[in-house]
């Protein structure tokens, strides 16, 4: 079957065709496909205006150039295999404790699996190690309401622990902090940002702290040098499709204190307000400053050495569950499109990541960027990252590399726009609707921009909910978290949405196609790149990993 796959591919890269001009012709505001059974055919639109046909060696040669049939690559895989390798991934989190997160024996059977693959497909494999600190509950945390009258909060619905929160046991009064409530329209709130804040704090209080400005990581330290036995941090309490209403949840960023911390809804946080409150904090967990975890790196035999594609997908999941949609549907998607891809003589040289430890702050993109020297760094042109490709109650998001949306964060380095507009030219063609989602800094194409390499890539929605606009134009239920298992444990493969991981897949493909023969490509001829810093806001449809702008 993968040999018949590539060789689809290769047939489809060598063939002469006319190009098919009913799918040139769908208009960007056609109604959506049905469910695709196959993944869908690269639009001829979007193909490279010319490959010249394998030389000597079955190198790209020089001769006249072919277009591509994009027809023949409608065959090269299917939903079923994608699905087959969550399927592996959610076997392995069933056999390791529920979870794949980094550090865990589930996430080391999750890297061998994906390196025994690409391995078997010839791939040159490195498995890049790295220290990172380690983090997990021992035990279950518990958020009681002792007075004025007894409440016992819900694990996973009204609060979390924090990653990198301390342990202990404690009971005392609640005292908030610098709170704006009722919330303002838009985020405003600097509540524990400043020591000052904390003047007249009762040493042995526990601290309410509302999402805000500055990382969690600010907050809960001044809160630990004001005396506080524990901190809760709530969500900040506006509604609409930027959220933050619902679960908090996210990292401190490294082990810094040894208090208790929680993050809550802003519906638990707005109760614990009350003038009287006292509660229950527990939590006992247990960290390594200096676990090892790594990076699955693999390249292709094939193409310019010097002018890579990348394609990128974090490995990991959080402790709390085995992380299928988040983020097992970018690895799979990724993986299928790398085990097509194997025997293709590309012109530019593949290369295809499988992070670590993204999930407590984008730790294994960073180390992986940041020991890459001046001239490693511009010989990768592009990087297209794939996190969370499938959420059930989806958009079709294209990270918005030209700042089109003119909200939230800026532009990507020069280059993401032409990225950006590959993919919207895909689902014009397939006659899907999409919008654009910020380069807010949370995933692993963080670093890349910042080493001011053009970069892109695709989402389906986290924690945001999904407004009335986006139902009429995607379907699905407005008013609801685009997933709502995002970081729990019911994020098994029963929570991936079909459609969308067969839509996406098929883009990651045809992207990965293009750019592997591209004459031009978005970042080539531009010595000397200018890093670029993602701003704190924008987004709309949340994603928080680590001591990132989503922390605040």
């Amino acid at each position: 079957m993968r040999a018949r796959a590539s060789r689809g591919l290769l047939t489809a890269i060598t063939a002469v065709s006319a190009v098919a001009p009913a799918l040139c012709a769908g208009p960007a505001d056609a109604a959506p496909a049905p469910e695709p059974a196959a993944l869908p055919v690269v639009p001829p639109a979007v193909m490279p205006a010319a490959v010249s046909p394998p030389g000597p060696g079955g190198q790209p040669g020089a001769g006249p150039a072919r277009r591509p049939n994009p027809g023949t690559f409608q065959g090269s895989a299917r939903t079923p295999a994608v699905k087959r390798h969550l399927t592996h991934l959610q076997r392995i989190a069933d056999e390791n404790g529920g979870t794949r997160a980094s550090g865990t024996p589930g996430f080391d059977a999750s890297a061998a699996y994906v390196a025994d693959r690409l391995r078997a497909a010839g791939y040159r494999v490195t498995m890049q190690e790295f220290e990172f600190p380690f983090f997990r509950d021992v035990e279950p945390p518990v958020l009681k309401r002792t007075a004025p009258a007894a409440k016992t909060y819900e694990l996973g619905e009204d609060f979390r622990t924090m990653t990198y929160s301390g342990s202990g046991n404690v009971t005392a009064p609640v005292q908030g902090v610098d709170l704006v409530l009722p919330p303002s329209p838009a985020p405003s709130s600097t509540s524990g940002c400043e020591a000052s804040d904390f003047a007249g704090f009762t040493r042995g209080n526990i601290a309410l702290l509302q999402r805000g400005t500055c990382t969690f990581q600010v907050k809960v330290e001044l809160a630990q040098a004001a005396g506080a036995a524990g901190v809760i941090i709530f969500n900040e309490g506006q509604r609409g499709t930027d959220d933050r209403t619902g679960l908090l949840g996210g990292t401190l960023g490294a082990p810094t204190v040894n208090i208790p911390v929680v993050g809550t809804t802003f519906a638990a946080g707005e109760e614990l307000a009350a003038a009287g409150t006292t509660v229950t904090l527990t939590a006992k967990t247990e960290g390594d400053p200096r676990r090892k975890t790594h990076n699955v790196i693999a390249e292709s035999r094939w193409g310019d050495p010097d002018r890579v594609v990348m394609l990128g997908a974090h490995l990991d999941s959080v402790a709390e569950g085995p992380g299928i949609n988040d983020n097992g549907s970018g690895t799979a998607a990724v993986l299928e499109t790398a085990l097509a891809a194997n025997v293709l003589p590309t012109r530019n040289r593949l290369r295809f990541a499988f992070w670590g430890a993204e999930e407590l702050g984008l730790l294994g993109s960073r180390h992986y960027v940041s020991a890459l020297s001046a001239a490693e760094k511009e010989k990768i042109k592009l990087y297209l990252n794939f996190d969370m490709v499938a959420s059930p109650n989806h958009i079709f998001g294209i990270y918005d590399g030209d700042d089109s949306d003119a909200v939230g964060a800026p532009a990507g380095p020069p280059g993401s726009d032409k990225i950006e507009e590959l993919f919207e030219s895909y689902f014009r063609t397939m006659g899907l609707s999409y919008q654009g989602t910020d380069f807010t800094g949370r995933s692993d194409y963080g670093p890349f921009i910042e080493a001011g390499i053009p970069s892109g890539g695709l989402f389906t929605g986290a924690e945001g909910i999904k407004s009335a606009e986006e139902a009429a134009k995607f379907g699905g239920k407005a008013g609801e978290a685009y997933d709502k298992c995002y970081h729990r444990r019911c994020d098994t493969i029963a929570n991936i949405g079909d459609k969308p991981l067969g839509v996406n897949t098929g883009a990651i493909m045809m992207a990965a196609f293009v750019y592997a023969y591209a004459s031009d490509l978005p970042g080539a001829g531009a010595p000397g790149r200018t890093a670029v810093q993602p701003t704190k806001g924008g987004g709309g449809l949340e994603h928080q990993h680590g001591d990132t702008p989503a922390s605040r």
